[in-house]
């Protein structure tokens, strides 16, 4: 194979791979291309090479994403095959046959490569709503936000993060792996989400501290380079929240995700971020970055206009180049620098 045809096949496996890993929607997936190298190709090679690079990845086959998800993506799969070669390919139809007798859960797994070769893999709930919530599964501004932090790891570099609505986790769990923050404070109100959330900041191996506790350094934790911050998760409803306890959290800076859903959670959070700043009194100013995706320009404005009433200043941040992880094409994202 020619190094272009080389370097082409393997762009279109990791593409594979990473849209897989993030179990992101099946028409998402490059299948035009994969069915045009298959009919350039005698051979099926590739197509063992896209199985290895998905459904027997090792992170798949200890995390797995939803039974529905491979048995789908596998059907995609012969078809394409079958399209293109008469002999049928008998690793495509045992991977088939062994997702069938896979029972469907309401968990499935998720796993976002990091530029680092590590991964953040998530446990989420199978469906958008669950529990009466939707911080059971990552959404496109958490993935935005992520990789804005990947490009700016300097930000995050031994400081005290807050993080309003956690969800899942991707984005700080990203920041304690690749960004070396002092302290990560996780934060939700849902009682599912938190349970899942303290699951995958465990199942990514790092630790939590009980309670809002001042940072440490953890034990076995020799030189700078394996130090891992100290991460706490805390239960805080944006609508009973007290200074005296956004006060103990100390944070150095603020970050939170697809927040941004309706006018109440609006007004809540720029509450939430209001007290933030009250609480600062002499210290120096907090830097808070909100992240989300551009569904409803009214609702945006809204979040502006009362940011402008509440005295807190903000600007937009630049686009970034950054594109790491798949996510919906359509999707506008924004994120804001506020100044509490």
């Amino acid at each position: 194979m020619a190094p272009e045809e080389s370097a082409e096949a393997a762009r279109l496996l990791q593409s594979f791979e990473r849209r897989f890993l993030a179990a992101r929607a099946l028409r998402s997936f490059p299948w035009q291309s994969l069915e045009e190298k298959l009919r350039d190709s005698s051979d099926s090679q590739l197509l063992l090479d896209v199985l290895q690079k998905t459904v027997k990845h090792p992170l798949c086959v200890k995390h797995p994403p939803s039974a529905k998800f491979v048995r789908c993506f596998l059907s995609e799969l012969i078809k394409k095959h079958e399209a293109v070669h008469a002999e049928p390919l008998d690793e495509l139809y045992e991977a088939l046959a062994e997702v069938l007798t896979t029972e469907e859960s309401t968990q499935c797994h998720r796993s976002y490569l990091l530029p680092s070769g590590e991964a953040v893999t998530l446990s989420e709930s199978t469906a958008l709503v669950s529990h009466g919530t939707t911080g059971l599964v990552t959404w496109d501004a958490a993935l935005y936000l992520t990789e804005w932090a990947v490009e700016n790891p300097a930000t995050f570099t031994d400081r005290i993060v807050l993080e309003l609505g956690s969800g899942a986790g991707l984005t700080g769990l990203a920041i304690c792996k690749l960004c070396r923050p002092k302290a990560y404070v996780f934060s939700d109100c849902h009682s599912q989400v938190l349970e899942q959330l303290q699951g995958n900041i465990l199942l990514n191996g790092l630790s939590i501290e009980p309670g809002v506790t001042p940072p440490r350094q953890h034990p076995g934790c020799d030189t700078p380079d394996s130090e891992k911050p100290a991460v706490s998760v805390a239960r805080l409803d944006w609508d009973l929240v007290t200074a005296s306890q956004l006060s103990a959290f100390q944070p150095d800076m603020v970050i939170a995700a697809d927040v941004l859903y309706c006018p109440e959670t609006i007004l809540s959070l720029v509450a939430v971020l209001q007290t933030l700043s009250a609480c600062r009194k002499d210290r120096p100013t907090l830097d808070a970055y909100v992240a989300f995706t551009i569904r409803n320009l009214e609702t945006c404005q809204l979040f502006t206009a009362e940011l402008g009433r509440a005295g807190i200043r903000w600007e937009a941040v630049p686009r970034h180049d950054q594109k790491l992880f798949p996510y919906e094409e359509r999707s506008e994202m924004a994120m804001l620098k506020l100044t509490l």
